[in-house]
């Protein structure tokens, strides 16, 4: 079986278990519309392929045994404008439970690593710019890592220029569940950070900026061992970005929202396949 045959039937049941959407036929039938899972599925195909809505499309109308798992033939196959309108259709927090769903296809350690990158918002003619007022010419984007299985466990992008202990917190605030450790860089070192994962009963492995004796002396206690991991979180990016691209075809901000946490879906399955 090949690496794209064994990715789709992954993808395939995830999506099924994001949506909720089994015993639904994939094609319209009716006059009805795609099934979710479908839609989703096609999706992550396209980003797999890194290839455009058009491009995809066109190669997945060869691939009959791919769109077979999918529930699909080659004259099924929407046009690029209803994959498009369909990504906005579907809610952001149908993406995230995919995500945490592919995240789970890994064994958890229990302990993460926090770090943050830029990806490039693909440059847009001028005209679309003043008409749009894009301006914001990168995306922020901070992931939580699990150190041991390196699966993108949490996401978090913006354009705006909030600090790293905010987006941090945010992040961790919705993980403190399942996390025993978080590490860290300095960009984090806030102690109302460290207090609060301690109170979620998670170790806080953050490294204080050294202003003054003590703050050697609070680094000194770190286990290295754990906090040594950290570094696996620019691996993942670095991974992403290699395999999956390192700029955001869409135009919108919400739209460039969910094609990284796409991005980090595939990630994970393609893991979890290979």
């Amino acid at each position: 079986m090949s690496k794209i045959s064994r990715f789709t039937g992954r993808v395939v049941t995830l999506a099924k278990s994001a949506v909720g959407g089994r015993g639904e036929s994939a094609a319209p039938q009716g006059g009805g519309g795609f099934a979710d899972y479908a839609v989703v599925s096609l999706h992550c195909l396209r980003i797999y392929l890194e290839k455009s809505y058009r491009e995809a499309l066109d190669l997945l109308s060869e691939m009959p045994q791919i769109l077979a798992k999918i529930g699909l033939d080659a004259a099924d196959l929407p046009d690029h404008s209803t994959l498009v309108k369909a990504f906005d259709r579907i809610q952001m927090a149908v993406w995230r439970v995919l995500l945490r769903l592919s995240a789970q296809l890994h064994e958890p350690s229990g302990h993460a690593a926090m770090d943050a990158t830029f990806f490039d918002r693909e440059n847009a003619s001028k005209h679309y710019c003043r008409r749009t007022d894009y301006r914001v010419q990168t995306l922020k984007t901070t992931a939580l890592v699990d150190t041991a299985s390196q699966a993108v466990l949490d996401v978090h992008c913006t354009t705006e220029k909030r600090h790293d202990t905010q987006i941090g917190w945010q992040l961790a605030r919705r993980n403190a569940g399942e996390l025993h450790s978080l590490a860290a860089d300095k960009g984090y070192d806030w102690q109302r950070l460290r207090d609060k994962l301690r109170e979620e009963g998670v170790r806080p492995l953050i490294k204080h900026r050294t202003f003054r004796p003590i703050d050697h002396a609070h680094n000194a206690r770190i286990d290295e061992a754990l906090y040594g991991r950290r570094a696996l979180s620019e691996t993942v990016f670095s991974v992403i970005k290699r395999t999956l691209g390192d700029a955001v075809r869409a135009r919108s901000w919400y739209r460039e929202f969910r094609e990284i946490v796409l991005m980090c879906v595939v990630y994970n399955i393609k893991r979890a396949v290979n």
